[in-house]
């Protein structure tokens, strides 16, 4: 079509903006080389001979052929390998001349870019499982760091969660090639993002700015991603200092800095190299909670240790397991640290750490390790310390005089050192840089005089702008406590109390009030009705929202045994479901111990709480899990304890975490925090003022909800679904399933995307203030939500579905039980996967037969193209013909020439045909197995001219047989296997005299048959 603007134009656009960055382009289809190596081998070989010049020629290929034959297991633990080769070189060793020797081969020159190649490859052909031709390859000195996948910013059925999927399907089909891979990059013009090997699709992130300004990063222009991130000195620092696996030897994720981090941590470091040299105050990086602020003080240790000579890094918490988690997240990178971080048992250890210790080391400790020593620990300047959280009161500089009482009644003067002087005379020429997910008030001058002011700030508004983390909305239900004016009194002292925390006679105030708060918070009717109200509201509405994670704040220990019995008191069989979580004391009653258990037993819970199918739901908390714990499928927070300021804010920022389509996080508050909330707003930037000063969903959510639930109403104007609220549980299917075949229509196109998008939306503000809405509108929502889901699952097209079968099972299961009361959609839909067959004639002919005859394209659309997915799998050459009949009888009907009953008559004749495949192996006398290599065998129409038909029939029984035969021959992984394998297959070939001259393109739809049969049997 003249004028349209194609993925290929797009495509080009790119390249033409990679050669203005100095990259070489070369067109894959014009480069001679083998199809099966994922590297472009002459370039490789050229670049490590610049790079390493002076090795010899033998230590040159022994690196070239560890890097070929990384044979580590999964595609993840390979890659880890390679990325370790990456950033740090591949040791040899080998036999020059006789003699042993050992060195480093390095795959890219860090330090001089020109003296490194770099290439942007466009329809790059790589042959593995199947063939692909992926749209962008960057090689670096030829290996295949970067892999893009575009999509056309003007074809309207796809969009960059498409790229997302054509990589997953890649990683399977082509896992090699991502064997050396250190990005991937998805873009369709209005979005590009990057991620990694093991990112989730919200995962991938953006990059919105060149040079690390960030005013106009809303809607970034898509050349300031390809310019910002891939320019190449700052792509290869990207590799080099800003990708590292986090790695606990059961889950391994592979990390990509965020703009944000990256720019905020090269900041840092210069900062800090001010700090040594001038007056130790190395400043202070404000990164909002949940945005991944302790991967940022990995990337700032990683790097300080390459910028500095042999620094040694002290991480300083002021909480126990404040000191585990975040020694945890170090220890999980400790190869890309290049050293095992070491956690400080005691004060003995600590002083047996640093005293005397000459250089390196990450050493973590909390600071109430810190003694006031005779003398200081080091007196070297390449002392780094980092500290967690850094504007809590502990850090205050200045000495104080306590007066005390003796135990003869005397009133005498005791010096007081404050923990951060302590510090300061330990290590008095050390660089302190403090991390804090939250702002340093206003007030607290003693953080900035011992860090220095800030170097970086990426607040909320940023955060949610770039999907990084969520917004976290409040409902206020103190109101349902019927709380008696003596208690909301003494709720409104402690928050007084709380914002002078500093000053010790109010300190000392608060301990005597804290026995009347718990006595009144702690009041068995006042529980009981807390406890019923949290129930009620969780389970009409939080407990079918995403994983059901909840997390209770009780005001202190005893209040929380008391939620947890009386919990139990009314859902006996919730044993699994809620647990409670907090330290435990001496003087503990008996009956507290198997409930609050050890360590260990905290660590299991921990465990439980982050994995989202457990039978652990609701986790009833004091302090612990309020900092630093991340559970990004939790969206609810109920609020029982009077928090203020910082505390507040990191409290909340539990929910803040991005998971999947969630909305936000809701924070439900029985002893209200509203005014704590604004309070502690104050030191945020003006616009996280403006758009998070006020997040009550009666203001936000709710009228948001209306808003989208009157599009909806709109869209379906002209269908009647009123039998959905006042018809039976069949009429309630009906108006559900005609709904679906009313918006499929291939002329409503643009109001079914328009749809999907908008009932999304009210889906989630509905998820926020479901508690506000009345049931009439929470049931017609329900309705749309049906429909949006079952629409989702007609466009369901096997590899890389957007929701698999089971999810959208378990969905429209949750949906029915919450607000339909219905089984008749399950039974309608759900179903068709276990209790009908393809095969099954009195199903293609139900299906034929259906009223809703845009539904019944949809859904054999959508079934056929499973069953060719199965083919795809066993048998190349069917696959492709089904596939090209498919896409011929769509495009005939989308574009008119074909009526409703017509494409459905040519579905179901194709599906016919589907079936009857069983039948023509039979003819042959060939399994089905057998006739997939005859198939690729006789692909070309004019080989049956040249071969009787007894012939090929032999020469398929010989190559099955021969593949059986070497079917333990891992030749997928191993190089020189895979060149057994290609020589037996032409060898046996040659032997049968096939192909005929002139036809050798035959012999590559055989080898792709026979790489299939290798992965379907287990081979890798």
């Amino acid at each position: 079509m003249p004028g349209l603007y194609t993925e290929a134009d797009y495509e080009n656009s790119i390249i033409e903006l990679f050669k203005k960055m100095d990259y070489d382009h070369v067109y894959g289809p014009n480069i001679e080389r083998d199809f099966y190596s994922p590297f472009y081998e002459e370039i490789l070989e050229e670049s490590l001979h610049n790079i390493n010049r002076g090795l010899s020629y033998v230590a040159l290929q022994e690196a070239i052929n560890k890097l070929k034959n990384i044979e580590n297991g999964s595609l993840e633990q390979k890659n880890i390998v390679f990325m370790d080769y990456l950033q740090n070189g591949i040791t040899v060793n080998y036999y020059d001349k006789g003699e042993e020797k050992s060195d480093i081969v390095y795959l890219v020159d860090y330090k001089n870019v020109d003296n490194n190649s770099f290439i942007i490859a466009n329809q790059w052909t790589f042959i593995e499982n199947s063939e692909k031709r992926p749209d962008i390859i960057l090689f670096l000195n030829g290996i295949p760091i970067v892999l893009m996948e575009l999509k056309s910013p003007s074809r309207e059925e796809t969009d960059i969660s498409d790229a997302y999927r054509q990589l997953r399907n890649y990683m399977r089909e082509i896992p090699s090639m991502f064997v050396y891979n250190a990005i991937c990059v998805i873009s369709d013009q209005l979005s590009s993002r990057a991620g990694t090997i093991t990112s989730g699709i919200v995962r991938f992130m953006e990059w919105k700015t060149v040079n690390g300004d960030t005013e106009n990063t809303q809607h970034a222009q898509f050349d300031t991603f390809f310019e910002g991130m891939l320019q190449k000195e700052r792509l290869l620092d990207i590799i080099k200092n800003f990708v590292c696996f986090s790695n606990d030897g059961v889950d391994k994720f592979k990390i990509l800095a965020g703009y944000h981090q990256y720019f905020a941590v090269k900041k840092a470091i210069e900062s800090t190299k001010k700090g040594i040299a001038t007056d130790g105050k190395g400043g202070v990086f404000w990164h909002t909670q949940g945005s991944g602020k302790s991967l940022s003080m990995v990337f700032y240790a990683h790097l300080l240790q390459e910028e500095l000579n042999s620094p040694t890094i002290v991480v300083i918490t002021d909480r126990n397991d404040l000191d585990d988690q975040l020694f945890g997240q170090f220890s999980k990178c400790k190869d890309f640290l290049r050293q095992t971080p070491i956690q400080a048992e005691n004060r003995e250890h600590l002083r047996f750490l640093l005293e005397g210790r000459k250089a390196n080391g990450i050493i973590f400790t909390t600071m109430q390790k810190f003694e006031n020593y005779d003398s200081a620990l080091s007196q070297r300047r390449n002392i780094v310390v980092m500290a967690d959280e850094a504007h809590r009161g502990q850090y205050g500089l200045t000495e104080k005089i306590k007066i005390t009482k003796n135990k003869d009644g005397e009133e005498i003067a005791t010096k007081v050192i404050g923990t951060a002087r302590m510090i300061r005379n330990s290590l008095p020429n050390a660089t302190y840089i403090g991390f804090t997910g939250t702002p340093i008030s206003s007030k607290d001058r003693s953080t900035i005089e011992v860090f220095g002011n800030y170097i970086d700030i990426y607040d909320m508004t940023q955060a949610v702008e770039d999907g990084a983390t969520r917004p976290v909305y409040y409902e206020s239900r103190v109101v349902k406590l019927n709380l008696d004016q003596e208690t909301l009194k003494l709720i409104d002292t402690e928050y007084e109390i709380m914002a002078n925390n500093a000053d010790e006679k109010v300190i000392e105030r608060s301990k005597k009030e804290l026995s009347r708060m718990d006595a009144l918070l702690g009041a068995d009717d006042t529980v009981n009705s807390l406890v019923n109200d949290i129930l009620y509201h969780y389970e009409n509405n939080r407990e079918n929202l995403l994983t059901g994670k909840a997390m209770i704040v009780a005001y202190s220990r005893t209040i929380a045994m008391k939620i947890y019995k009386r919990i139990l008191e009314l859902r006996p069989n919730w044993t699994n479901k809620v647990a409670v979580v907090m330290t435990s004391g001496n003087n503990d009653p008996e009956e507290w111990r198997d409930i609050v258990g050890n360590k260990k037993h905290k660590n299991e819970l921990a465990k439980k709480f982050k994995d989202n199918d457990s039978e652990l739901k609701i986790a009833i908390v004091v302090d612990m899990w309020l900092t630093g714990f991340d559970v990004p499928s939790l969206a609810t927070m109920y609020v029982y304890k009077p928090m203020a300021g910082h505390n507040l804010m990191q409290a909340i920022a539990r929910v803040n975490r991005v998971y999947k389509d969630k909305e936000g996080g809701l924070v439900v508050d029985y002893v209200g925090i509203a005014g704590a909330l604004k309070r502690a707003m104050n030191d945020y930037t003006k616009r996280d003022k403006k758009n998070y000063g006020d997040t009550d969903i009666a203001k936000v959510a709710y009228p948001k909800f209306l808003e989208k639930l009157s599009i909806c109403q709109d869209l379906f104007y002209e269908y009647d679904y009123s039998k959905f609220s006042d018809g039976t549980d069949l009429e309630r299917a009906r108006a559900i399933s005609g709904a679906v075949n009313f918006i499929v229509d291939v002329t409503r196109e643009t109001e079914k995307k328009e749809f999907l998008k908008e009932s999304l939306l009210l889906h989630q503000a509905l998820s926020l203030c479901s508690s506000l809405v009345e049931e009439e509108l929470r049931f017609e929502a329900a309705f749309f939500e049906s429909v949006r889901v079952l629409v989702l699952r007609l466009s369901n097209t096997g590899v890389g579905k957007k929701i698999s079968l089971p999810e959208m099972n378990k969905k429209i299961n949750e949906l029915l039980k919450q607000s339909i009361k219905s089984d008749g959609v399950i039974n309608l839909f759900s179903d068709v996967k276990e209790e009908f067959s393809i095969f099954d004639p009195k199903f293609l002919e139900e299906v034929s037969k259906m009223k809703e005859k845009n539904l019944a394209v949809e859904l054999l659309k959508k079934l056929i193209a499973e069953q060719v997915i199965v083919y795809k799998r066993t048998n190349v050459v069917k696959s492709e013909k089904f596939s090209e009949r498919i896409q011929r009888a769509l495009n005939s009907y989308l574009n008119g020439m074909l009526t409703n009953e017509e494409v459905i008559q040519e579905l179901l004749s194709l599906a016919k045909q589907i079936a009857q495949l069983q039948n023509e192996g039979n003819e042959l006398g060939l399994t089905n197995e057998e006739l997939a290599f005859y198939d690729a065998l006789t692909k070309p129409r004019a080989i049956k001219d040249f071969y009787e038909n007894d012939e090929l029939i032999a020469l398929t029984k010989e190559l099955t047989k021969t593949l059986q035969k070497n079917k333990t021959v891992d030749w997928q992984r191993k190089e020189s296997a895979r060149a057994k394998m290609r020589m037996l297959i032409k060898k046996l070939l040659k032997k049968h005299k096939y192909p005929p001259d002139g036809m050798s393109d035959a012999v590559q739809t055989v080898m792709i048959q026979c790489e299939l049969w290798a992965d379907n049997n287990d081979a890798l």
